[in-house]
């Protein structure tokens, strides 16, 4: 009786399973994916610091190397608007950097401050929106997100979920999720290259995750490639959450020397 209570049990899941639909099972994918990340304490992250060292390469050749300190600081969501602020960070000394807020982007240096190019404030905006992580903690409730679930599959020799999350502007990313941990070792997104008409093929890599912070996650290994080139890698050293990051961080000194856009 017991082995045929448990045929029957098996029977009964398998079919629950197999009545979930492509919809379900990438909404169900991928909410595991925020309570591995930490859950309601994820959520309550409202600030960042990663240290490390970050790479940059051009045509697969390594172009830079720096000490990085990476700020970040979470706003209010606003659906398909960017509730997010970032610095970048360069030097023992923190003497240059990027930063990147509502208003734009700009270069920072011991001149003054640089307008970006709209092209690279605009990337990184996409970027941001479309990213797991501030998907994660920023867009889960926004109205016309839609997750599609492509099945279970093989990464590197890693069983992994896949999934395509597509918000109301019907902008894309696919990530790869571990089946045994839940948390995201991949994720790629397509871009129009204005330049060529077509389109870039962007991927980017999570590894070597920490708790750092109250059971939250972070992966201290990040690379991104664009079509199959290395562009850019950063390995934290450490990751804090929860420090207290003022706004005169994320805005422009008013003493600072506004520079001209670069031609």
């Amino acid at each position: 009786m017991k082995l045929t209570a448990s045929i029957f049990l098996s029977i009964a899941v398998a079919a629950a399973g197999a009545a979930e639909t492509a919809q379900q099972r990438g909404k169900r994918v991928v909410e595991e994916a925020l309570k591995a990340v930490g859950g309601d304490a994820y959520l309550a992250m409202q600030d960042r610091v990663e240290s490390g060292r970050a790479y940059s390469f051009y045509r697969e050749k390594l172009e830079g190397l720096s000490i990085a300190k990476i700020y970040t600081r979470y706003l209010a969501p606003v659906p398909g608007k960017i509730s997010v602020r970032e610095r970048q960070n360069f030097g023992k000394d923190e003497y240059a950097g990027i930063l990147f807020n509502e208003q734009g982007g700009w270069e920072i240096t011991f001149r003054g401050a640089r307008p970006l190019e709209p092209k690279r404030y605009e990337n990184w905006r996409d970027g941001t929106l479309r990213n797991i992580f501030y998907i994660l903690r920023q867009r889960l409730k926004e109205p016309g997100m839609d997750f599609y679930s492509r099945g279970s599959d093989l990464y590197e020799n890693l069983p992994v979920e896949i999934v395509d999350i597509t918000d109301a502007n019907g902008l894309t990313v696919t990530v790869y999720f571990s089946q045994s941990t839940k948390l995201p070792v991949r994720q790629t997104l397509k871009r129009r290259n204005p330049d060529y008409k077509d389109f870039d093929s962007e991927e980017t890599l999570f590894a070597k995750y920490r708790n750092i912070g109250g059971g939250v996650m972070w992966p201290m290994s990040i690379r991104r490639q664009r079509n199959g080139e290395k562009l850019y890698e950063i390995y934290s050293e450490s990751v804090q959450i929860n420090k207290g990051l003022k706004d005169d961080l994320f805005t422009l000194p008013s003493n600072l020397k506004l520079l001209p856009a670069a031609k």
